[in-house]
């Protein structure tokens, strides 16, 4: 059933009815499904899926389910009433049953697959028969598209069981992940990157899984024991979940087979992007080769301007492949994530991630996920020569773009008016001699001090002397750049505004879900409070609390300053 994208702007969601009644499934009616798929969704063990955009899946509900949280902010945006959360068909829906399903919904959800590249080589050892047919959405599994206060909105479960993707995993999450990802969903929202969005989490009260994870007080860089965690669903919200990998998966495809369908499977998908996530940018009277030209150029500025964000709030995503590289430009797959404390360009919270995938890396790594979409829709537009020139000129640019939107990201971190090379190297390379924090530093940079000692706050050990009269003559430099850059105060609120107080300690994280595993979900719900104003001054009692130095006895421990992927 189709609504108009205008008729609900003021309506507010009160009940589970009013909800269902927003469906409007775009995905399900204007792309195909695998011709090999059930019709009812029964479709849970691992096989070939060989064509087709999606699968349709119904998920596995969670026994008992249990409410931990919702956003209250995003509710909030989408027009639902915050009671919701708590009805007892929406918690159904969310937590995996969709017995509560009726018309206009469907009565099951669907998974899609995508493929693999890391810095730009192709991959299909990940996939079980070796070819990519069976990689994708293992446990992530959509149950909801529709318009709600005039835009489009995809839900999509995470943990929600087995599709034919889950390459003979179990299809679930446990709490400690769900939580991970949850949380920092809010906070990056209230950073201002552009990220998926969280809505609800529910735990299960009678389900548990095993997996490998840290003992207490380990310093093991892989886990070291089996541990028993409560099985969760986090549903995160999009415009859409289409990624590079999925382009990628039809384009290869593409190249391998002489059939036309399979290059028509890859046009739909692109003109389907098109439509979920740049519909308002691309002039739709536009012929195709100049719509997949531009959908490049916009797709660039977004990916770019994304890693910049990244790098100012210290976010390492930790796993960049292009499979988690959402084609819409926004943060996806909240995985071996961490954000940078003691200030390291090398900096990988992931212990299977490597430098490539390192702090300062992001961006070579956003350039390789970016080449392999040039590559995917370059082929749509092949016998365009005038419209390849320019989509080439594109690609051949990304350097010069990102490294263009990173320096003025540093410039305005800095409350500078022009970027200043050999002050921002300089200043690099004094943060990573002297272990400084990453947030802390910047934020009591924003003051504008004029005296390393008021920076000192930042720093995790004593420093030697000549180190101290190099930062010194830092600062004076600085000052004397900002001096002159116009009123000290409107400099200094505009960089408080780029430069967080709170931001993601693991340490202080931990307890939340471990807390939660007990049943307490108190802490969960105050670090999503602190985190939803992470630029505001808070209480005295949440500054000493979450503004502070990382103790001693977290660095080097597992599951806190390195993690594996298990989750």
């Amino acid at each position: 059933m189709s609504h108009p994208l205008t008729s609900d702007f003021e309506e507010s969601v009160e009940t589970f009815e009013d909800f269902i009644q927003h469906t409007n499934y775009s995905l399900l009616e204007t792309l195909q499904p695998d011709p090999e798929s059930t019709k009812d969704g029964n479709d849970h063990r691992p096989r070939q899926v060989r064509s087709g955009h999606f699968v349709p899946v119904t998920p596995k509900p969670l026994g008992k389910p249990s409410y931990v949280s919702h956003s209250k902010t995003l509710f909030s945006e989408l027009g639902l009433d915050q009671d919701l959360a708590l009805n007892e068909e929406f918690k159904k829906l969310f937590s995996g049953d969709l017995s509560v399903n009726r018309a206009p919904m469907r009565p099951f959800g669907w998974a899609t697959g995508y493929a693999l590249s890391i810095y730009g080589t192709e991959y299909n050892q990940q996939c079980p028969f070796g070819n990519g047919n069976g990689y994708g959405d293992g446990r992530a599994i959509s149950v909801f598209e529709g318009i709600l206060k005039g835009q489009r909105w995809e839900m999509q479960l995470k943990g929600a069981g087995p599709t034919p993707y889950c390459r003979g995993a179990d299809g679930r999450a446990v709490l400690r992940s769900s939580v991970r990802e949850f949380l920092a969903q809010e906070l990056m929202h209230a950073l201002g990157v552009p990220t998926s969005r969280s809505l609800t989490l529910y735990v299960s009260q009678t389900e548990a899984v095993r997996r490998p994870w840290y003992s207490e007080n380990s310093n093991s860089s892989d886990p070291d024991i089996l541990v028993e965690d409560p099985v969760a669903i986090s549903t995160r919200v999009a415009p859409s979940f289409l990624r590079v990998g999925q382009l990628e998966l039809f384009a290869r495809r593409a190249r391998n087979s002489n059939d036309p369908g399979v290059l028509q499977e890859l046009r739909m998908i692109v003109l389907h992007l098109i439509d979920r996530e740049y519909k308002s940018e691309i002039d739709q009277s536009l012929d195709f080769p100049s719509q997949v030209v531009k959908l490049a150029e916009l797709y660039r500025d977004r990916l770019t301007t994304l890693v910049a964000h990244w790098l100012r709030i210290g976010y390492c995503q930790g796993n960049f492949n292009s499979d988690n590289c959402a084609a819409g430009g926004f943060t996806l797959d909240y995985g071996p994530f961490g954000f940078c404390e003691v200030f390291d360009p090398c900096y990988q919270p992931w212990i299977g991630g490597g430098e490539h995938f390192s702090f300062f890396n992001q961006p070579v790594a956003a350039e390789a996920n970016f080449h392999m979409f040039w590559k995917a829709i370059r082929l749509l537009i092949k016998d365009d020569a005038a419209a390849l020139e320019h989509l080439d000129k594109i690609c051949d640019g990304f350097k010069q773009k990102i490294n263009a939107t990173i320096q003025q990201m540093w410039t305005e971190k800095l409350g500078l008016n022009n970027y200043n090379e050999s002050l921002v190297q300089e200043l690099f390379q004094l943060m990573a001699q002297t272990h400084v924090d990453f947030t802390i530093f910047f934020r009591e940079l924003s003051k504008l001090p004029k005296d390393l000692s008021d920076l000192k706050k930042s720093f995790y050990a004593p420093i030697p002397s000549q180190i101290e009269q190099h930062w010194q003559t830092w600062l004076q430099s600085w000052n004397g750049l900002i001096g002159s850059s116009g009123d000290q105060a409107e400099i200094a609120e505009k960089m408080k505004k780029m430069n967080p107080k709170y931001t993601w300690r693991e340490w202080l994280i931990a307890p939340a879900y471990q807390q939660a595993k007990q049943g307490d979900y108190a802490l969960v719900q105050e670090l999503q409070e602190v985190f939803s104003h992470p630029y505001e001054e808070q209480s005295q009692a949440i500054e000493e609390k979450y503004y502070r130095l990382k103790p001693d006895q977290y660095f080097n421990a597992g599951g806190i300053s390195h993690y594996s992927c298990s989750s």
